[in-house]
């Protein structure tokens, strides 16, 4: 991999930035400024919609495609993203509206919205959910009018470049994103693990998720964060961090590098990467690499909890 030297080559200046779908569940209010504030940043895509919990329903797919039409109006790109875990008719209902919405192109993270968008004819993006680690499944999806993926968030770059130099190879070209900043999602259950921890039911959650904009925080007996839970999502408890390879990124072969949303300081976030991709982005200073809540192990093929630059600090 490429280290921060070459930021200023002509492949990292061509790489997107995308900002991913709100993972947490906040205030309409709260989803209104957000979004507001994110029509001056400097990203070309964005993903909009409830992609973990259909119980969360203060923004209806009509209020998505409202934020979606303004942003579009800025000149974003904009993706609307489908719900990873189905569980019920009520949900694919839902997914058919989504699919079926006829102003923007859906984010499909699971196979019925895949095949919903391939019926349909509809062309989509591959979200990581869908798991595609081989040239013969990237195939498959392409052909049912795949357009982008997003690579599994656990791909080290090594592994990422692979697929990507054999898929060219084998003449199977689809653009890629890399999961670059942001909590990392890595599992759904049917069950709510933070309705749990307030001793509720699923089906009477009461909404404590918003209690949590940035999720909540399950440590281990030594005090470390091992995970964030989000509902019936588990993250990463670390926040992935990868704005100091965005060289890497691109040399890997990848087209677009996506951020996470959180609660706060993601203006500050966007604008590092942005001068990132420009060569503009300060090299880091290894005396301040001591915060345990950032993590670049998955990219360099560790554990994925590892910051490999305090590490080697």
């Amino acid at each position: 991999m490429a280290d921060s030297s070459s930021a200023g080559s002509p492949s990292v200046r061509s790489l997107q930035l995308a900002l991913g779908p709100v993972l947490f569940y906040w205030t309409r209010e709260r989803y209104a400024q957000f979004y507001r504030d994110a029509a001056d940043w400097p990203v070309d895509i964005v993903y909009l919609g409830e992609s973990v919990c259909s119980r969360r329903r203060d923004m209806k797919l009509d209020d998505w495609l409202g934020l979606g039409r303004e942003l579009a109006q800025s000149g974003k790109e904009v993706v609307l993203s489908s719900q990873t875990l189905i569980e019920s008719e009520a949900d694919l209902r839902d997914l058919r509206k989504l699919c079926d919405n006829g102003e923007f192109r859906v984010e499909a993270n699971d196979q019925s919205a895949v095949q919903r968008c391939a019926n349909a004819g509809l062309a989509f993006v591959g979200g990581a959910a869908l798991n595609l680690y081989n040239t013969a499944a990237i195939g498959v999806l392409q052909r049912a009018g795949m357009q982008r993926f997003n690579a599994p968030v656990e791909m080290s770059g090594a592994d990422l470049a692979h697929l990507l130099d054999d898929g060219r190879a084998q003449g199977v070209a689809v653009p890629c994103e890399v999961f670059a900043y942001g909590h990392l999602p890595l599992a759904w259950s049917s069950r709510c693990f933070t309705a749990r921890r307030y001793r509720h039911t699923k089906d009477r959650c009461r909404f404590v998720c918003q209690k949590h904009p940035e999720g909540m925080a399950l440590r281990s007996r030594e005090a470390g964060e091992v995970f964030t839970l989000n509902g019936i999502q588990t993250l990463s408890g670390a926040c992935q961090d990868l704005r100091h390879d965005m060289a890497s990124i691109a040399d890997a072969g990848a087209s677009v590098a996506r951020l996470s949303p959180r609660a706060e300081g993601m203006a500050d976030v966007v604008a590092d990467f942005d001068a990132a991709r420009r060569g503009e982005l300060a090299a880091p200073d290894p005396l301040t690499l001591v915060d345990a809540e950032i993590c670049d192990g998955y990219w360099y093929g560790r554990p994925g909890m590892d910051n490999t630059r305090r590490d080697s600090a």
